[in-house]
């Protein structure tokens, strides 16, 4: 498009010299023409440099969160040092108000961290020993050591950075749509500027300085430069706003992908859920002997109990004669009774009657049931199972209200599976599928019609995540699966994913919008301005046509920055209901 201009500004600047040297009539001088085209064309090139510097700032904003120094432990004593002298395996020490200085595991301590600018979660999140923390985020109230794990280039902020810099970068299929276009306009229109001159010159012989005019406008009327403009300001505004959020497009590619999806499926465990059982229901006061049994077995259920029983301050006894029971449960002497901890099979075993106990109805749930007996009695019961997040019945409800179908894939029985689904309000279960099998579920959705959106955070999950039109990676989720989708969310609430699609929704739309006023001010409005002029005894000039890009690229690029502030209605709810 450049060319146009270029032309436009060169024949007008030519002719100038010409007619100050006396080869032409000074009536030949433009230089006023060719000051004016230049100018509008580094305003355009000027408010595209700004709105990728305003579009950066989140980016920029990323990359100033690291800290400079940090105190690291050596030899027994603090040492601080710069940051590019931290190594793995260092233990750092961050007082309250300090930035996280790299990624690593909590060993001692327990404090808030706010991680708003990495998962756009606006509540500090409670780090104790065990927990992982990130580099730049802050610590908020207590102290906290950590062991270093990723350091550099390798940290997740680096990660989200790289990830934006390339989206930013990449185009989406419609920019190339645009560029096609343009390699077959520019031609078409130097044709035409060629054949207006030596009409113009040779038929009409209306003169050399006419035919000049009429070729400098067509040249420049004919060059819609906003056109340039208008697909790169909308994706890195769009990105940008989305890094913000904690939503990173990976690849322009995927915002115009987003625009056709009709069917979002979920991954069951760790999407829809937290991905780790917890106590939901207890009947009878046993808690305190089950946590004896339980705190001596490393089963995931075992851990669930004694968790309970933490948060509770109930006080655990000391068991004694443990023994794990393969496929049953645990037995064990607690205060000098004989204690089981464990399903049916275990009471049947031991010949214990159930009586009026009723675990089916916990069981209906997809619910684990511990069931404890003392002395040979049952005395109680403890429901346990994978909690489900709470966004993700909202997240469900908002795809449903956007005109989007939902579906859940997992692994797991079909009797859980359609209770977490009945729970959130899925209709569709996949259930008891294996890993490799997810990709070809996807692929036979697709193979019908449909733009599939998988949304999923474990390893398993990868070739599904690859082979859906467009793969949703949850950021809590392990590198494999966020290196195979093309949208990663920060954060592990499931109603991002339709403020993603929202977002991506919204940028096309700004885009289409674009490409409309930047074909319209020239191809449209300028030719009726010049219709309405020639008979005022006006003469066009080729700087209404300057004029006339200028105002598209002023339109083009205020429409894109729109996207700076816009916020997809799904995160409005997920803020209305948060501070409700």
């Amino acid at each position: 498009m450049d060319v146009m201009y270029s032309m436009g500004i060169g024949v007008a600047f030519l002719s100038s010299i010409l007619g100050t040297a006396g080869i032409l009539p000074s009536d030949f001088m433009f230089y006023d023409t060719a000051l004016m085209l230049a100018s509008f064309l580094t305003l355009g090139r000027y408010l595209e440099a700004g709105a990728r510097g305003k579009t950066s700032e989140a980016v920029r904003r990323l990359m100033e969160l690291q800290p400079d120094t940090a105190t690291v432990l050596r030899d027994g004593r603090e040492v601080e040092v710069r940051i590019h002298e931290i190594d793995v395996g260092d233990e750092v020490i961050v007082r309250p108000g300090d930035r996280v200085p790299a990624d690593g595991k909590v060993v001692e301590g327990s404090s808030y961290v706010d991680e708003s600018m990495i998962t756009g979660e606006p509540l500090p999140a409670l780090k104790t020993p065990g927990s992982e923390v990130v580099a730049g985020t802050i610590n908020t109230d207590g102290i906290l050591r950590f062991r270093v794990e990723r350091t550099g280039d390798e940290t997740f902020l680096s990660g989200i950075i790289k990830l934006v810099d390339e989206a930013q970068a990449s185009k989406p299929p419609i920019q190339r749509i645009a560029d096609r276009a343009v390699s077959y306009f520019i031609p078409a229109v130097l044709l035409v500027a060629a054949s207006a001159f030596l009409f113009w010159y040779l038929v009409e012989g209306a003169g050399l300085l006419l035919s000049i005019t009429v070729l400098i406008s067509v040249l420049v009327v004919a060059c819609p430069c906003a056109l340039g403009l208008a697909t790169p300001t909308a994706v890195t505004a769009g990105i940008g706003r989305g890094a913000e959020l904690g939503i990173l497009i990976k690849k322009g590619e995927a915002l115009e992908v987003s625009d056709r999806i009709s069917c979002v499926i979920f991954d069951k465990t760790g999407t829809l859920t937290l991905g780790r059982p917890r106590v939901t229901d207890m009947v009878g006061d046993v808690l305190g002997l089950a946590a004896a049994l339980e705190r001596k077995s490393r089963h995931p259920i075992a851990a669930a109990v004694t968790e309970r029983a933490e948060e509770e301050g109930v006080d655990v006894p000391e068991a004694e004669d443990f023994r794990a029971i393969p496929g049953m449960g645990l037995e064990g002497r607690v205060d000098s009774h004989h204690v089981l901890a464990g399903n049916r099979a275990l009471m049947e075993k031991y010949g214990i009657p159930l009586e009026h106990w009723d675990p089916e109805k916990f069981e209906s749930d997809g619910k684990t049931v511990v069931i404890v007996a003392v002395d040979g009695e049952v005395k109680g019961i403890i429901a346990v199972s994978d909690e489900i997040k709470p966004g993700s019945a909202r997240a469900v409800r908002e795809l449903e209200r956007m005109g989007i179908g939902t579906a859940m894939i997992t692994g797991d029985n079909r009797k859980t599976a359609e209770a977490v689904a009945r729970e959130v309000g899925i209709g569709t279960v996949i259930a008891e599928v294996l890993p490799q099998d997810k990709a070809t579920r996807v692929a036979e959705l697709r193979e019908r019609g449909e733009g599939v959106a998988f949304v999923g955070d474990g390893i398993n999950d990868a070739p599904a995540l690859a082979e859906a039109d467009l793969g949703v990676a949850v950021g809590s989720g392990t590198d494999i699966a966020r290196e195979a989708g093309e949208v990663v969310l920060m954060g592990d609430d499931p109603l991002d994913v339709p403020a993603a699609l929202q977002l991506a929704g919204k940028v096309i739309s700004r885009i289409r919008q674009n490409i409309f006023w930047a074909f319209a001010y020239n191809v449209v409005l300028i030719p009726l301005a010049a219709g309405a002029l020639y008979p005022l005894g006006i003469v066009f000039r080729p700087e209404y046509a300057g004029l006339a890009m200028a105002l598209s690229s002023v339109t083009v690029v205020s429409l894109s920055l729109t996207l700076r502030g816009y916020t997809p209605p799904a995160r409005r709810l997920r803020e209305r209901q948060g501070e409700g």
